[in-house]
């Protein structure tokens, strides 16, 4: 499941601070990264797709990551994150505030306004970040300014569970396997939504209203863990969660989609991304198709057409340069 994302060790280490900048600024979040010692920077990052949330370990040298208005307005996916570090020190910087992290105490920061993160050593610091869409964490703009840049204790209570999740998630995932992400996607995001509300000083358990909110996130990171289940459908995400499959519709008039209109979507943009990747250059286009759910080749050209405006062979090699 845990995927090397970027490795500077096998780079010049002249080349390693502007390619750990490059990966950022590349990112669908965008940040620069600059050290206090370009020559002796070093870094490692690894991440774990939960499909809502995105879970990312980075093992880097003392730095500072940086985001700035030009960049937000260069791309916001709006997004929320908690950051802490096991070992050394890490200064979170947003909305007024700057905290200081130690002791795997953690923040919330989003993607939305001017960021700035201060990793401090001595010596190489291994930061664990978290990041979901906002829109699933329910929370408003005074609730999320309320969070932001603030010192929440990751040693006691809900937030004591919540670091060990993450930081358990990130050492184990090797023994884990493909059907278990939707079980760790729905116990972070739960995890995580209660330790804010804790932080909020508001009750998560309203039964009706409330569950009605929380059922969402979990579907919908249920339907992202297992685009790539062929037999993924409204009956089987009912099953799933325990709920008739017209209970299931009723919850996404809220979202003015239908069920049937996610996972296709979802799976193009999976597909579509996996069709901009380097590493899956020589793949072929009906094996990324199968890999994400989609039966038959035909289907997918027709749907993938239809969405991007272009068949996926052209749009790969668009995107990668290749010759036609």
């Amino acid at each position: 499941m845990i995927q090397t994302v970027f490795q500077s060790d096998a780079l010049p280490p002249a080349e390693r601070l502007d390619r750990f900048n490059d990966f950022h600024v590349n990112s669908c979040h965008p940040m620069r990264a600059t050290s206090p010692d370009p020559e002796g920077f070093g870094a490692t990052v690894r991440a774990v797709d939960l499909g809502t949330m995105d879970v990312a370990e980075m093992r880097c040298s003392p730095s500072e990551l940086h985001r700035t208005p030009r960049l937000i307005r260069q791309a916001d996916p709006e997004l929320c994150a908690v950051l802490f570090a096991r070992g050394g020190e890490l200064g979170v910087i947003q909305g007024g505030r700057e905290t200081t992290l130690t002791g795997q105490d953690f923040a919330l920061c989003h993607s939305s306004r001017p960021l700035g993160v201060r990793i401090t050593g001595p010596g190489p610091v291994t930061l664990i970040r978290a990041q979901v869409p906002r829109a699933i964490l329910q929370l408003t703009d005074r609730q999320t300014d309320r969070l932001v840049a603030t010192r929440m204790s990751g040693q006691e209570g809900m937030g004591a569970l919540l670091t060990q999740f993450l930081s358990g998630v990130t050492s184990g995932s090797a023994s884990y396997r493909p059907a278990d992400v939707a079980r760790l996607s729905t116990v972070a995001l739960d995890l995580l939504t209660a330790t804010l509300a804790h932080h909020l000083e508001t009750d998560p358990r309203t039964p009706d209203e409330s569950r009605q909110r929380t059922l969402l996130p979990r579907i919908e990171a249920f339907v992202q863990a297992n685009l790539h289940d062929p037999n993924l459908s409204p009956q089987t995400i009912a099953d799933a969660h325990h709920i008739s499959v017209s209970y299931l519709h009723r919850l996404f008039q809220t979202r003015d989609t239908t069920v049937g209109t996610l996972i296709r979507h979802q799976r193009l943009e999976r597909a579509r991304r996996d069709l901009t990747d380097p590493r899956l250059r020589d793949t072929p286009v009906h094996q990324i198709a199968a890999r994400w759910g989609f039966k038959e080749h035909a289907a997918f050209t027709r749907m993938f057409r239809a969405a991007y405006d272009t068949a996926p062979r052209d749009y790969r090699h668009q995107s990668l340069g290749l010759p036609a």
